[in-house]
């Protein structure tokens, strides 16, 4: 079980937060003299060096997110330019890939971030510029949202690069896709002129993510924990009916992938910050705005719980729940996480992706009259900051191209480097690693300085 530091402060993390920014800014410069985009995405490193890995192209938009978030903090133009100069150059396809899940992902990491910093006067306001962002983000998030299998007329999911039949936990993160296409009054048109709302959407695919890749201790099969979560979801599309978990990079279908359960950790307090923004009237058809945000809050209520109940003290958790070589560790839920132990990997990743919802959450709660139970989850995820913002998992060796290691890829498919003399995978990072360590160290600088949270959806220009 995670032990929260109720003592720390975002502002306590100040000094750890330049140094990961100092840091970052040497890797990020050192893989972009380096690489060479012929070859592909670099998505995780070998023995210090990022190499890549064909399954989905999914990373591309977090190694340019990186630089454009470490010119956020830093006001290097440097890195502004290397965010830039490459999503215009190389991103043009992930606007309209439809073969994958990951629009969210790749492209508001991207094209969002840009946007985002130029309505806030961070970059020089261009009208051609502007459109060019609003129409790549329009775009993605109908194309995303083109993925969809029906359930019922009220309930229907993004299907992931699996099938039709299959729904990814991942997948609640790129549900911002949609949200900012929306934001930008986007429709997606269907057969006979049929407008597609993009909110419904999103909500229909929260809404079945919730129902059956969350579990709430009410009976569900022999393994239903609360909290706990399935990587994917199984459904027969012929009509409509759900078959059962299953999980791809998980152990089992009744273990919990823990960097699955942080997508999910992430995604929905991060949407219930969208959803705050919109009208009771255009939630009306959905229940009402109340009752959104209360479904929202149960699912990431949940989950959290479970993060912090089944992870280590430091809040680092292992790469699943119920991965067999566990056993051998002993009491691991009382001592802080070993990533050189010789059964099973940690994966950092997951940590920094679930900090962030647990700020999120901790947030939202405060500011809704929910003190105690707001910092409970605002203190964890600071907590969770605070070991990863230092060794051994912010990455100072300089001639190491990852910011965060003791990340986990794919466990289960081997894919994941075993240094000589080692039994499980470490000392490695991950592209999304080290750009959700990015993302949760400029939450804490804008927080230390008193700044607007970091929203993903501020993207209107007054």
């Amino acid at each position: 079980m995670i032990r929260i530091n109720y003592d720390l402060t975002p502002a306590t993390l100040h000094d750890s937060v330049k140094q990961l920014f100092a840091l970052s800014g040497e890797k990020i410069h050192r893989l972009q003299n380096r690489w060479n985009p012929a070859r592909g995405t670099p998505v995780f490193t070998i023995k210090g060096e990022y190499t890549s890995r064909g399954w989905t192209e999914w990373t591309q938009g977090f190694q340019f997110g990186g630089a454009i978030y470490q010119f956020e903090v830093t006001q290097d133009e440097a890195f502004l330019e290397i965010g830039r100069r490459n999503t215009v150059d190389l991103m043009a396809s992930h606007i309209t890939h439809v073969g994958v899940h990951d629009h969210g992902f790749n492209n508001v990491s991207t094209y969002g971030n840009l946007l985002r910093l130029m309505s806030a006067g961070m970059i020089p306001f261009n009208a051609w510029e502007k459109n060019f962002y609003e129409l790549a983000l329009k775009t993605t998030g109908a194309v995303q949202a083109v993925r969809w299998t029906e359930l019922t007329p009220e309930l229907g999911y993004i299907y992931s690069f699996n099938g039709p039949h299959s729904l990814f936990a991942d997948t609640i993160r790129s549900l911002r896709a949609l949200a900012v296409s929306h934001q930008l009054n986007h429709k997606l048109m269907g057969e006979m002129d049929r407008p597609i709302s993009l909110l419904a959407r999103l909500l229909q695919h929260a809404e079945t993510t919730a129902r059956f890749a969350v579990y709430y201790g009410e009976g569900r099969d022999a393994y239903d924990l609360r909290g706990r979560t399935a990587h994917e979801s199984i459904f027969n599309v012929n009509d409509g009916a759900y078959r059962c978990p299953n999980s791809q990079q998980g152990y089992s279908p009744f273990s919990t992938w823990t960097r699955g359960l942080a997508w999910i950790l992430c995604g929905y307090p991060e949407e219930i910050e969208y959803l705050e923004t919109l009208s009771d009237e255009e939630l009306a058809p959905f229940g009402g705005k109340p009752q959104v945000i209360s479904r929202f809050v149960r699912v990431a209520e949940a989950v959290a719980d479970f993060y912090l109940q089944y992870t280590p003290i430091d809040g680092v958790p292992y790469w699943d729940t119920g991965a067999p070589g566990l056993a051998y560790l002993g009491n691991y839920l009382d001592r802080p996480a070993e990533p050189y132990n010789e059964h099973e990997p940690v994966d950092s990743s997951a940590a920094a992706i679930a900090a962030q919802g647990l700020l999120r959450l901790g947030s939202y709660l405060k500011r809704t009259g929910q003190a105690e139970q707001g910092a409970r989850y605002y203190q964890a995820g600071l907590t969770v900051a605070q070991t990863l913002f230092r060794e051994p998992y912010l990455s100072t060796d300089t001639t190491h191209e990852g910011l965060l290691l003791h990340s986990v890829y794919h466990r289960p498919n081997g894919w994941d480097y075993i240094p000589p003399g080692r039994q499980v995978p470490c000392g490695e990072a991950s592209m999304w690693g080290d750009y959700h360590a990015r993302e949760l160290a400029v939450m804490l600088h804008r927080a230390a300085a008193n700044q607007p949270d970091l929203r993903f959806f501020d993207i209107r220009f007054k």
